[in-house]
């Protein structure tokens, strides 16, 4: 199959009409192309608060709650589009209100019409202590036609205990947002790291470029890049493909989920199948004295 990892830039909306006329766009782009799966970043949902105007885009409480209001109308564009092109799109995640405070949620819509969300799980410290962003419901591992999907939003990757969660996936997708170059390598490591140690693929997609009209997302660095494990059937770097930094567009990769199956089984290592082998699996090593 084909995936499309979106290097995603935020607008400063207008309309409704231009949001759907520009994810439109974008899909019926990377369908042309021929994907079977098209990947959103995190935060890229934002860029609906500017539909309430400046004042409410710039407000980071204001703009949680507006973004949140937006997501059923959003979800209803991306699974038309879905079914429309039939490609699998990961939509890019915004805040999702619940009782308590917001989550940071990506949706995946199939084909078919089903879909699925996921929420982020580990918030980074602009999240938690700012902008008052929290954890949200377990992960989970999506049974889909393009095989078993797996999500970790952006920082989420970086924990290889939520990687391993996710054992069972072929794919593992990675939307991300990061402000800085060192955010953006940061999680392009997790996402390898993840790739290799569960022999899979990942797929990382990416916030760029400027949105001043929010605190939240006003400098994004990043690019789509897809990820997998350094073995037989695939790049020795483990790099399937890679876009140019904080250039927009889609990045495409040819996965072949044979090739996962087949290091799964017989690699060159079996990571995945060692892993409870690992010292300190029943606790921490035992501190000595050296004589």
């Amino acid at each position: 199959m084909k995936v499309a990892t979106a290097a995603y830039p935020l607008d400063q909306l207008s309309s409704w009409a231009q949001y759907e006329d520009k994810i439109g766009g974008w899909v019926a782009e990377a369908a042309t192309a021929g994907a079977d799966l098209a990947v959103f970043p995190e935060y890229g949902a934002m860029e609906l608060a500017t539909l309430a105007g400046s004042e409410i885009a710039g407000d980071l409480e204001a703009s949680l709650f507006v973004v949140s209001e937006r997501l059923t109308d959003a979800d209803a564009l991306h699974r038309r589009l879905a079914q429309q092109f039939d490609l699998h799109i990961l939509a890019a995640s915004g805040p999702a209100a619940t009782e308590t405070r917001p989550v940071n949620r990506a949706r995946l819509f199939a084909p078919t019409g089903q879909s699925g969300a996921q929420d982020k799980q580990i918030m980074t410290r602009f999240e938690r202590e700012t902008w008052g962003v929290i954890g949200g419901g377990p992960l989970q591992v999506f049974d889909t036609a393009i095989g078993k999907i797996g999500v970790l939003i952006c920082y989420d990757s970086e924990f290889p205990l939520l990687g391993r969660a996710l054992a069972g996936c072929d794919l593992i997708l990675v939307p991300s947002c990061t402000e800085a170059l060192s955010g953006y390598w940061r999680v392009r490591i997790g996402a390898m790291a993840r790739a290799l140690e569960n022999q899979c693929v990942t797929v990382m997609a990416s916030l760029v470029g400027e949105a001043p009209w929010s605190e939240a997302v006003d400098m994004s660095t990043g690019t789509g890049g897809v990820f997998g494990p350094p073995d037989t059937g695939f790049p020795a770097t483990g790099v399937l493909a890679e876009g140019t930094l904080n250039t927009p567009g889609w990045t495409y990769a040819e996965v072949d989920l044979a090739r996962i199956a087949y290091v799964r089984d017989d690699g060159i290592v079996l990571g995945r199948a060692h892993w409870p082998e690992q010292i300190g699996r029943d606790g921490p090593p035992p501190i000595v004295q050296m004589r």
